[in-house]
Parts: C-alpha cells; structure tokens; sequence
C-alpha cells in the first residue's frame, strides 16, 4: 500500500512540474501570449516622473530640460494661454511639453521617449508635432528685436571701451550655421555642404545679450551665405529687421560690405586665436579686424549655447524636411524663452566669456569673393574705425 501511495505522490509531483514548466514556457517565450502583456506599466509614470523631477534637486532639473524649473512652468502656461497647446484627460501641459523638450534636449528617439513616459509611441509623436507647432508659433513673437527702431545703444557696446564709441551704430550680428539634415537619396545632392554631409543652412541675426532677433532655416546645405543674404534681403516677405539709416549689422568676410553691413578687412588676420600671445595688430586693417572678431564673436557664442541646450540640432532624427526646419525654429525660440526669463542661466553664463572657443576657424579673412563692389560709405567707416583703434 505504501509503494502506491508513493508512487501516487510521484505521478503528482510530475504533473506539477509539468504544469509549471508550461506556465514558464508561455508566460517566457510564447509570442500569442507575449502580446496581451501590457507594455508601458511601470509605476514610475511620465506624469510622476515630471512632478518628481520639477520637485527635485535644480540641478537635475537643469540637466534634464535645459533650463530651471521656473522657466519650465512658465513655458507650460505660456504655451497653453496664448499659443493654443491644447492637454487632454490623460496628459497635462507640463507632460506634454516635457516629452518635446526633453527629445530636443536629450537627442533621443521615440522608443526612448515610450519607456520614459510609459506611453505609446503614437501618443510621443502626436504631442511633440503638437508641442512643435505651438512653438512655431511662439517664434514670430519672440525670435525679433526687443527694440525694432534700434534706438538704444547696446549696453555690450555701451560698457566695453574696446567697442566704445567705435562701433556705436552697430546693433547686432548676422552668420549662418550649417544644421545636420536627413535628405532622401535621392534628392541629397543639394543638401551637401563643404563637409561632404548633409545640412540645411541657417541665417541667423543675434543681438549682444545673445537673443535671436530674424532666423531663415530651410537652406540647401550648398547654397551659399553671401546668395541666401542677397535673396532674404531681396524679399520682403521674409520681414527682414532692416538697420535704419546710419545703422549697421557686422558680418564676416562671406557677406558683402555694404551700407548696413559692415564686413572685415579681407586678406588680413582676423580671428581672434590669432591675436593671442601678446601679438598686436600690425596696422589699423588689423586692429579693426581684431575688434570686429570680438564683437561679432557674439554669434559664434549664440551658436554654442544653442547647439549645447538642444542636442537634437546635433542628431536630427529622419522626420520630414519641413519639420526638421521648424525644429530648428521651435530650437531658437526655446532659446530666446529661456535668456529673457533667466538671464544667469549656466549655459549663457559659459558662453558669455570670449574666451570660450566655439569656432575652430583661425587666420585670415579670405572667404569667397562674393563678387560685390564695396560700398563706399561702409569703406569710409571702417577705414576711420580703423584709424581711431589704432591710435589709442
């Protein structure tokens, strides 16, 4: 009798093994029943994960989205009051636009973004398009100057008698910035720039507190900055902000040196690098170019916080052309947002110091010949800055 009891208590401790071996095999390896497990179910939420990240340490916060907590917030109420950033049941304003900062900010891609939020991927897509276009929005009013009749002297200018009173009538600086673009292959050839890659040119003006005041993003890769000056200049559509009378823009050795416009002294040294040491101009040419480097350094340094806060602008996923474009834009404007709301913001702070060297170009300044006479009154000009920075 024993041996049957035995042999009973076998045969179900068999078909126990059994029975768990299968419930493994399911719940481990068979797809049917893979697909009924649900997918984004960690309790570490987006919404959590936000209200604990704007509750935390600054630093992380900073780290995260690229700018303080306050700053965030008023974004969120900024981009709900007044630029039709519309939330749902699910998701409120400071989720929303947390998953389009944080892409923007970080570089990440949609898959990321669905374990972070634990939301599906349709649901990143359609708030970071609705983010984007609240932005867009936001940049007509925000990427233009504070003063549109250039009244006021810069305070940069103003305070600093390496520029006072010399460049008096300046009133900010233009260059363009090659941004990375995913072009069809088809349609590449276009896109590539003097780095055999793919880019979309953008023209930029910037003012001396590192604010956007005029973008035109969209540019082939190959066009060239002098053609795109020429044709934004030529349109009026594009609401160019035009230096009054007597006003002018500086501008590198690309651009024409025409009324508005004051370009360096070419075939001169130029950069700043190139000064370094203790080795002074030779000439009133290049005491002018040293001084006209410096200030308009101004740009290059608008770029390096730019590039450093947005790292999207480094890793520009395959999204279509017109969006990539308004990415760049939306970039820009979360920039202008973030120096008017937070002017010792430690990204400004960095690249506020000249010294900081955010352009590897060093030498002369020979760019391509634009194939424009010279104007005179802009000749006149910097030949009498010249004059006065070398004497002192």
């Amino acid at each position: 009798m024993d041996d049957n009891r035995n042999d009973s208590d076998d045969e179900e401790l068999e078909t126990i093994a059994i029975f768990a071996g299968s419930v493994f095999y399911f719940t481990e390896f068979d797809p049917l029943f893979q697909e009924h497990l649900p997918c984004w179910s960690s309790s570490l939420t987006g919404h959590k994960y936000i209200t604990d990240l704007i509750k935390g340490n600054p630093a992380k916060t900073m780290a995260i989205l690229r700018m303080q907590k306050g700053v965030f917030v008023d974004l969120c109420n900024e981009l709900t009051t007044k630029y039709g950033l519309v939330t749902t049941r699910e998701l409120g304003a400071k989720e929303i636009v947390a998953i389009f900062v944080y892409i923007v900010a970080q570089g990440v891609g949609n898959r990321t973004m669905q374990d972070r939020f634990q939301h599906s991927g349709e649901t990143i897509h359609r708030h970071f398009h609705n983010v984007l276009e609240s932005l867009y929005r936001m940049s007509k009013d925000i990427i233009k100057p504070r003063d549109p009749e250039f009244k006021d002297i810069p305070k940069k200018i103003y305070d600093d008698q390496r520029y006072w009173p010399f460049f008096r009538d300046c009133i900010g600086a233009i260059d363009g910035t090659h941004i990375p673009a995913v072009i069809p292959q088809d349609a590449r050839v276009p896109y590539i720039g003097r780095k055999g890659v793919t880019t979309q040119n953008v023209m930029v003006v910037c003012d001396f507190d590192m604010l956007f005041t005029f973008v035109c993003a969209g540019w082939e890769g190959s066009a060239h900055d002098s053609r795109i000056f020429h044709e934004i200049l030529g349109n009026d559509n594009n609401n160019f902000p035009q230096p009054p009378q007597g006003k002018y823009y500086l501008v590198d050795a690309g651009y024409p040196n025409q009324r508005g416009y004051l370009a360096p002294y070419k075939g001169q040294r130029y950069h700043l690098e190139v000064f370094q040491n203790g080795q002074e101009p030779q000439g009133p040419r290049e005491a002018f170019n040293r001084a006209h480097s410096s200030l308009r350094s101004v740009i290059e340094r608008t770029f390096g916080v730019l590039k450093k806060k947005w790292l999207i602008l480094s890793r520009m996923p395959s999204y279509s052309f017109e969006t990539q474009v308004k990415i760049v834009v939306a970039c820009m404007a979360l920039h202008n947002f973030v120096r008017l709301h937070k002017l010792e913001d430690e990204d400004f702070t960095t690249y506020n110091d000249e010294s900081v060297n955010v352009n590897a170009t060093y030498g002369y300044a020979n760019e391509v010949d634009v194939g424009v006479l010279e104007d005179i009154e802009m000749t006149t000009l910097r030949d009498m800055i010249a004059a006065e920075l070398f004497e002192i």
